[in-house]
């Protein structure tokens, strides 16, 4: 029984066939993936013309991907499609693990109240992609179904792109390229480019069987169950009553064989333990990998996504860093684009996001040992951790069947203004940003639905009318601040309520949370980039301290340098 109708999006004749020499674009994105789309879309939010090819013309096959984190459900709602993804998927923040038949431990991705989105969704990556190319065309980003990308020269200043389509091959020339081709990236290969790490002796089954069930939605991973001996196995609801299984198979399995229907059925059948009905809608093998490229930024070519790293699928770091790997490309590229910034700033995408590559590598690569241990004496560590964690806490924290995906904090960021004021919490500068339920001119709303896109200034306040020191002079400093080469908006957070002076953007801060999570109090300050990440923070406000902070945020300290010259702003870390 299928529960998804594979859409067909349309081909369009490439016009670049009728001219002689090749037609100059401003960006390329190449793949049609979460992660080309989501880099397609923000590009259009930030105002720049981008065209996107992609060798297909629907979407990936199978569910793929399928848990989406707080972190990206927060992106994609910057993107404009977070709550229709929200509302199609299934939303969860528990998770269980067993051994064998009894749970030994527990988690919740979202353990306090006041958050927009839930710790994840599960929802199969058609249903995503889908909804990202419908999103592509409302904003207007140039989708080029059947344009297959066959060659990839490096340029001074861009790079040419050779497409073949049914119209026949041409040439194309960008002032840079978004490569985000996927795992296999034919891009990086052509290019000779590095994609350094380990692969894993370890093959996993995933089964798409559709069935009804009164499973809750949560996940489920058991060490040893008794109708899968000696294996591990994870179980994942995901929407229209499609159910996701892994199971562990071992490295000496046969990949074509396990694949067969009459060999996977049983296997299910097994699991459920009774006679329900249920049909099987896709199945795959595949084994773990934690490999990224040296260097995501090669010139005018920018890597994102599986292009530039690879991780093992339990914790769910694949699709969720790569989403994150555009929010904070995007707007660093649309600074340099538009002549606000040095072509430098793209040195912190790659400094940044290799950063949080090593991280999620670190973390998929000891979730991977612990649920599948190379020698005797690892896997006795294993089960002692999780025959101890029946009954005692500390143990509990050794057992790891996917530490779950976190959004990086940026802490060495070159980018970041060093704290001169204490605060306490974590919102440190680097960190993504905290949200928090807030009032909006009478209306309950949510932080971060304020911020992105644009650098904000928040600032805090007793009440919107009271006049207080910090308005004083930031009022008084309002035509300097709006002859800031990067506009700065100004968003005031009040603990009271009080009549909105016109003009002023005002949020009450409905339950405190966000001078809670903020360490805030009247008189404070906080800098957000328009990824939503803190750039800098103080007590208060000071003219000369802001445009510093900016001059940093935006990269005008690395003018001049080049990727070959500029220190790496992690080389101290």
């Amino acid at each position: 029984m299928a529960t998804y109708e594979y859409p067909e999006f349309p081909y369009k004749a490439p016009t670049d066939l009728m001219h002689g020499a090749p037609q100059r674009r401003p960006l390329a994105v190449i793949g049609a993936g979460p992660v080309g789309l989501a880099a397609a879309i923000d590009a259009r939010l930030q105002g720049l013309d981008v065209i996107l090819f992609d060798e297909d013309n629907s979407v990936s096959f199978g569910s793929r991907a399928v848990c989406y984190a707080k972190r990206s459900l927060e992106i994609l709602d910057r993107l404009g499609l977070g709550d229709g993804l929200v509302n199609k998927g299934v939303s969860w923040s528990v998770g269980r693990t067993f051994l064998r038949e009894e749970e030994v431990y527990r988690f919740n991705l979202v353990p306090d109240a006041g958050h927009k989105r839930p710790g994840m969704i599960n929802l199969q990556q058609y249903h995503l992609e889908e909804a990202l190319v419908r999103r592509a065309e409302e904003v207007g980003v140039d989708l080029r179904w059947k344009h297959k990308v066959v060659g990839v020269q490096p340029l001074d200043d861009g790079a040419r792109v050779t497409l073949e389509t049914p119209d026949g091959r041409f040439d194309i020339e960008a002032d840079w390229l978004v490569v985000a081709d996927g795992a296999r990236s034919n891009v990086r290969r052509e290019l000779g480019l590095d994609i350094d790490g380990h692969v894993f002796k370890d093959r996993f089954l995933i089964a798409d069987v559709v069935m009804k069930a009164d499973f809750p939605a949560e996940r489920w991973f058991w060490f040893d169950p008794p109708f899968h001996p000696n294996q591990s196995v994870l179980l994942h609801k995901q929407s229209d009553n499609v159910w996701r299984i892994d199971f562990q198979l071992g490295w000496d399995a046969d990949p074509e064989e396990e694949k067969k229907p009459e060999n996977i059925l049983p296997r299910v059948k097994a699991m459920l333990g009774d006679e329900r009905e249920f049909e099987l809608e896709w199945a795959s093998v595949y084994t773990f990998q934690c490999r990224r490229m040296k260097n995501f930024r090669h010139g005018r070519l920018l890597f994102t996504g599986d292009a530039a790293h690879q991780v093992s699928p339990f914790g769910a770091r694949g699709a969720n860093s790569g989403f994150q790997d555009t929010d904070d490309l995007v707007w660093k590229l649309a600074l340099v684009i538009k002549g606000l910034a040095p072509e430098a700033l793209l040195d912190t995408y790659d400094a940044d996001r290799t950063y949080a590559a090593d991280e999620n590598i670190r973390n998929s690569t000891r979730s991977t040992d612990f649920i599948t241990p190379k020698s005797a004496v690892s896997k006795l560590f294993r089960n002692a951790a999780l025959e101890l964690a029946r009954t005692q806490p500390f143990a509990r924290k050794l057992v790891n069947s996917g530490r779950l995906s976190v959004p990086a904090f940026l802490v060495n960021s070159a980018l970041n203004t060093p704290d001169t004021d204490t605060f306490a919490g974590d919102m440190v500068p680097g960190a993504p940003l905290d949200d928090a339920p807030v009032r909006l001119d009478g209306q309950d709303a949510w932080l971060l639905d304020q911020l992105g896109n644009r650098f904000v200034l928040l600032a805090f306040a007793d009440r919107a009318d009271a006049g207080d020191a910090a308005q004083t002079t930031l009022q008084a400093q309002a035509s300097e601040l709006a002859a800031l080469p990067v506009p700065v908006q100004v968003i005031w957070v009040t603990t009271h309520g009080g009549v909105v002076p016109e003009g002023m953007t005002v949020l009450h801060d409905r339950d405190g949370l966000v001078a809670q999570r903020l360490d805030a109090r009247p008189g404070s300050v906080y800098l957000i980039r328009p990824d939503q990440h803190v750039a800098a923070r103080w007590r208060g406000f000071q003219m000369g301290a802001l445009k510093a902070a900016m001059n940093r945020a935006t990269g005008q300290a690395l003018r001049g340098q080049t990727a070959a010259t500029a220190p790496h702003p992690l080389a101290t870390a």
